[in-house]
Order: structure tokens, then sequence, then C-alpha cells
């Protein structure tokens, strides 16, 4: 049954429900808002199980009132109706030439099939996305993949199997290792799965039905439009808290549930917070060790690790046409065998950049090579963007002081993954 449909809604063409099949028959479904117009976008893509239909206002209530009195800001610019737990608002990016698409994953949501979370069915699912969204008559084939938490954290796999329209991942706070962050900390079974699964993934299988939520925007069930038994959920799903007791050794099972980093070409932003550390925090570190080289001999990422709030994070977050801005208080070189490093330092920020010739440098500041005594910390500005080519990320940093401010810029008229 094909249930989909388009129109226009608050300046946005929106193609509710589109159908992604996968290579095994099973369909996806995806929800995208785009510009008006035949025009072709750089594309914004996610794929998670917390079903896209369901508002961050009705399904995250607390949050949501902790972050807009936190960072009141987000508000400005949008009705807000289109806003979905740890994803992108599209009405802040469409305007500005951008296409937004987000995918319910296999067996959540809308979208049919067995519901296996972070397993290797789903990295295989997000690169089809990826190269469906690459190559649809409104994109420019060029997709970059963004989200907080689960939407960040099968970026890894995927970034490992190199979608050919994959350019640029956005991790932010994605954890990278299933058994060391996820399930058993230092060994010791952790209890996070047991109450997360059931609340924020099965609560919104496909076929929980009439049973769960329905959508303020259109009125369509988030989590259907079948409405089947429980004996029958149980059985198109995985038992995941089960599986992390029964895997007490880092085993296949595993190790399929953890990021190669070796394997990714795809320039990145990766960031995450001290306040994570139970979960997300350790990726960023490791992230940021030095990368293997791509294929034309360049490689670059950006980490960044920050001890306040993802409320007070996105707060400082500026998005804009020729960079995605991270302000941050202090900034730190760091040395490229520990990166990031902040040792012997104070300061409370870390951010490096590795460039193609191996030595982290951050443009305008210390040249961190030679370890952290050429490191200094001071007020910063860090931009972090992708050029039209494809190249990889560029880390740029306005530098302010009490005597001076030393600005540098992104070339003018380029944003992240467009041919503007």
């Amino acid at each position: 049954m094909d249930f989909a449909k388009s129109e226009v809604r608050d300046g946005m063409q929106i193609d509710w429900d589109a159908a992604i099949r996968m290579d095994d028959g099973v369909v996806l479904r995806a929800d995208v808002f785009r510009p008006l117009g035949d025009g072709q976008y750089p594309v914004i893509l996610s794929y998670g199980p917390y079903a896209k239909g369901l508002s961050f206002q009705e399904g995250y209530k607390s949050q949501w009132s902790r972050l807009i009195k936190s960072a009141p800001e987000v508000l400005e610019g949008s009705s807000n109706k289109y806003q979905n737990w740890e994803l992108v608002d599209p009405e802040k990016w469409v305007p500005d030439g951008y296409a937004c698409v987000r995918v319910d994953s296999r067996g959540s949501g809308r979208s049919a099939g067995m519901l296996d979370v972070w397993s290797a069915r789903e990295a295989q699912d997000v690169y089809e996305c990826v190269e469906w969204a690459g190559t649809q008559g409104w994109s420019n084939g060029k997709v970059g993949i963004n989200g907080i938490s689960y939407y960040a954290m099968n970026q890894w796999n995927a970034g490992a199997l190199r979608p050919p329209h994959l350019a640029a991942l956005c991790i932010w706070e994605g954890s990278c290792d299933y058994y060391r962050e996820l399930c058993r900390h230092g060994g010791i079974l952790s209890d996070f799965l047991n109450t997360w699964h059931p609340r924020q993934v099965a609560g919104v299988q496909h076929g929980v039905g009439d049973r769960g939520a329905k959508s303020v925007v259109t009125g369509e069930l988030v989590a259907g439009p079948p409405t089947l038994p429980p004996d029958a959920l149980a059985k198109n799903r995985t038992d995941t808290p089960g599986e992390a007791k029964t895997h007490k050794f880092r085993d296949d099972y595993c190790a399929a549930r953890t990021a190669a980093f070796d394997k990714i070409e795809a320039p990145l932003l990766s960031a995450g917070n001290w306040g994570g550390m139970g979960l997300h925090t350790r990726a960023i570190s490791r992230a940021g060790s030095p990368p293997a080289p791509n294929r034309n001999g360049s490689r670059c990422m950006a980490t960044r690790t920050s001890p306040i709030s993802t409320a007070a994070t996105a707060k400082g977050c500026r998005r804009g046409s020729s960079a995605i801005s991270l302000k941050t208080k202090t900034l730190a070189g760091t040395n490229s065998r520990a990166c990031p490093s902040t040792s012997g330092i104070r300061t409370r920020h870390s951010c490096c950049a590795r460039k193609a010739n191996g030595r982290w440098r951050a443009r305008n500041g210390p040249n961190s090579s030679d370890g952290p005594s050429n490191c200094e910390a001071e007020a910063a500005t860090v931009f972090c963007y992708i050029s039209s080519n494809g190249s990889p990320l560029a880390l740029l940093i306005t530098r302010q002081s009490s005597q001076r401010r030393n600005v540098s810029t992104p070339p003018a008229g380029r944003d992240a993954f467009s041919n503007r």
C-alpha cells in the first residue's frame, strides 16, 4: 500500500511517507522537506527509530520545556510544529536551500521490517537511503547525515561503507563502541538498554498503530498505519536488552555494531559533552585520533568536547550559509598523538583538525604538532565547514582578546555540501 503524498506547507514542499525500497524489498518511509520549485539542493539526512511523525513537544515534553527555558532563541524563526527529537528543524534549513530527509528506520514508525537497532542491516539501510537521496530530482547529489545520539551512532558504520553520494557526517554525541560504551562499561553490564529500548524504541515500533500517538501536523498514526497485536510486535523486533546480557564478552555481534574508523573517508564533525561520558564521550576522543588518509591522500576531521549540556551547546550554535559555527569559551591546541588532549593546559574545551600533511593545526591558532607546549587557550569561535567541491572539513578560528580580534572566515558564497 502506498500512502505517500506531497503538499505545500509553511513555505516548503513536503513529501510525506516517501517510499525508499531496500535491496531486500523492504520499504522504508521518509518525510522530505525541500524548497519550493524545481531546483536541486544539498540534502541533510537522518535515519532512526524514534518516529519521524512524533513531535518533540509531545514525545519529549520535559526535555522540550528544559530546552526552551535554557535556550529560548530556539523558538525564533520557526513555527516549531516540525520539531523532532534530536534532529534539525526544517523550517530553519529549507529557507537556506537545503532539503531535509527524515527516514524512519527499519521496523520503526512508518517503516516496515524487523527492528534490530545498530545492526549491520541498519548500516546498509543508511547507505541505500543516502544513495536514494543523492539521486532524486530535487537533490544536487551531495548528502550529509546529521543527528544526535542514535542518529549519530549509525553514521560511523554507514560512513565506513562509503556511499558514493555521502558528502559529510555530522556526528553529534555518537557512541562508537557497542560493547565498551553502550552495554558493558569495563565489562560491567549497563542498565541503559532496559529503560531506553521499551520507552523510546518499542513504544513507537511499526505496528503500534492506534495504541500510539498521532502526528500533530498530519493526523496520521506515527507508528502505523497497521495496528498489530503485542505478540506480533515482539516477533518483529530483536530483544536488544536481552542481547546485551547474552554477549558478556566482545564478540562478532558487538564488533558488527562498532565503528571502523579506518574505513571512513567522508569529512566529519564529531562533538560531545562531558556530561554524557557514560555513553558518547569516549567516541569523540577516539574519533580525534589521527585518521587514515583517503584515496586522494588527504584526510581531515574535527572533534570537539565540552562540559556543557546539549541544550547549552545548541544555544551556542549558529547556522549560516557558509559554515557550521560552534561558539566556545576557550580553545586549546592539541597534540597529534592524543587529540583531543588538553594535558598541561588550563582549559575546559578542546578542538582539533588534522590536515593532509599529518600536522594538527588551527588556522590563526597554534601549530601543535610538537606537543602541548606550543598550545594556547583563549576566547574563540570555531567554524567547521565543507567546501563545495567535497574537499575535507576545514577548521577556521576566530580568536578574540582584549587587545585585538583576528578573524579568519570561510570563502564567500560557500556552504556545506552545496554547489553555490
